[in-house]
C-alpha cells in the first residue's frame, strides 16, 4: 500500500487527486501545510505527496513550485481535479436554518453567487474545505454548514444540501505527483518539465523556445521564478507536449547545452482533464 502525503485531509480536492492517479488503495498522511508536504517524502514517512500547482482561474502557485525546487522533488504524473463545491450539514437541516458556512477562503470566493441568493449565510473562512465539514461532524453542530467536495459528506456523514454551488464551472486544479527519485520509465510520448535558467545573452530565451519548437514539442506552460539570493533573475519553469521518446532526449540535450543551469523535473504520462 503507497503512503501518499497530501495537504489536507481525506474528503479534501488532494485527496481526491490522490485517488484518482493511485485508486482507492492508499494510506494518505495528512499534512496541515504545503511545507510539510516535501518533509514527509524526505523523512520517509510517504512514498509519493501529491501538490496543488496550477489553477485555471488562480494560476500557478509559486510557492509550490519552488517547494518542489527547493527539496529537489521529482515529478512522476500529474492529475487534473474539477473544483466542485457542494454545501454540506448535519442531516435532516434546510439551507434556511443554517446560520454559518465554514470553508477554505478560496473555496467561499469561488461561491459568490450561491451566498447572493441566501443573503443570511455568514461566511467563516476555515483552514481546510474538508476540515471544516470534519469540525462540523465531531462537534454535531447544527446551524452549521460547510463547503467541501462531495465525497467529504460520504466521509463525515453529511447531508448535501446544494451541489455543484462555484461560480465557475470549468475552473480546474492541477496536481502533481512528487517522489524523491525519477522514475525509471520514460513512456514513449508524454510530458516533460524542467527548470532553465539561462546565459546572459541577447534572445537567450528566444533561442530555448527555438528549441522545443524545432522539436515539434508543445509547450502548456512557462513560469519565470525568482532565483534565491540572485534579486532580479529568474529561472523558467517549462511543461511541454512530446510525442517521440528519442527526440526528446536529444531536445534536452540541447535545452541543456543552452542553459547556465538545467535540470528536469520529471518525464511523465500525460494527465487527463475533465470538464468541470
Amino acid at each position: 500500500m503507497k503512503r501518499v502525503a497530501i495537504q489536507g485531509i481525506a474528503g479534501s480536492f488532494h485527496d481526491l487527486a490522490a485517488r484518482k492517479y493511485f485508486g482507492e488503495d492508499i494510506l494518505l498522511c495528512p499534512c496541515d501545510y504545503f511545507r510539510e508536504i516535501p518533509e514527509a517524502l524526505l523523512s520517509g514517512k510517504s512514498d509519493y505527496a501529491v501538490m496543488a500547482v496550477e489553477n485555471t482561474l488562480a494560476g500557478a502557485l509559486l510557492p509550490n513550485y519552488m517547494l518542489i525546487d527547493e527539496n529537489r522533488l521529482y515529478i512522476a504524473g500529474e492529475v487534473y481535479i474539477p473544483v466542485r463545491h457542494a454545501l454540506m450539514a448535519l442531516p435532516g437541516q434546510s439551507i434556511e436554518e443554517i446560520d454559518e458556512v465554514y470553508s477554505h477562503a478560496m473555496a467561499l470566493l469561488q461561491c459568490k453567487s450561491f451566498f447572493g441568493k441566501y443573503r443570511h449565510l455568514k461566511r467563516v473562512a476555515y483552514e481546510d474545505t474538508a476540515r471544516a465539514a470534519w469540525m462540523i461532524a465531531q462537534k454535531k453542530q447544527k446551524g452549521v454548514a460547510a463547503i467541501a467536495p462531495e465525497i467529504a459528506a460520504d466521509l463525515y456523514g453529511l447531508e448535501v444540501l446544494a451541489a455543484n454551488i462555484q461560480d465557475h464551472h470549468t475552473n480546474t486544479t492541477r496536481f502533481v505527483v512528487l517522489s524523491l527519485a525519477r522514475e525509471r520509465e520514460v513512456p514513449e510520448s508524454g510530458k516533460v518539465s524542467f527548470k532553465s535558467i539561462l546565459k546572459h545573452k541577447p534572445g537567450a530565451l528566444v533561442d530555448l523556445l527555438q528549441i522545443i519548437r524545432e522539436a515539434r514539442m508543445n509547450m502548456t506552460k512557462i513560469q519565470s521564478v525568482p532565483i534565491f539570493d540572485r534579486p532580479w533573475e529568474y529561472a523558467f519553469f517549462i511543461d511541454a507536449l512530446y510525442d517521440n521518446r528519442k527526440v526528446l532526449s536529444d531536445t534536452l540535450a540541447q535545452l541543456k547545452a543552452e542553459s547556465e543551469y538545467f535540470h528536469v523535473f520529471g518525464i511523465y504520462r500525460k494527465g487527463e482533464k475533465e470538464s468541470g
